[in-house]
């Protein structure tokens, strides 16, 4: 089922929003000071592309993280957290679609703050 859902999710959405991450993943890469933030971006990336059978854990806090939450946040958190939203509410049109937006909503939540977050294989 989750092979399904991550084929049907790459096709109606998930691959406009991966090559989305990859792109801010790559803007950010071009200083030595936005390595870091690209590095998350890529790996958000991966679960923009297939995000059923992965969840999302918090990992520990600490300031730099939480620095770093606000620059994205002002940078691109909102951009990427938006397409997410749109698509949320696209997909929650349809009962078949409320599993994609559900995705979709934890995607956003992850888009606007994700630095102290990993992703891992439910």
């Amino acid at each position: 089922m989750k092979l399904l859902g991550n084929i049907i999710w790459f096709i109606f959405g998930g691959l406009v929003e991966g090559i989305l991450w990859v792109f801010f993943g790559l803007l950010c890469s071009i200083t030595i000071i936005g390595i870091p933030i690209g590095k998350q971006c890529f790996k958000i990336a991966g679960m923009q592309f297939a995000p059923f059978g992965k969840e999302i854990v918090e990992k520990n806090d600490s300031p730099l993280g939480l620095i770093a939450n606000i620059i994205w946040i002002l940078l691109f958190g909102w951009e990427l957290a938006l397409a997410n939203l749109i698509s949320a509410l696209i997909f929650g049109i349809t009962i078949i679609g409320i599993p994609f937006a559900k995705q979709s909503l934890k995607l956003a939540s992850l888009s606007l703050m994700p630095f102290g977050k990993d992703v891992v294989k439910s």
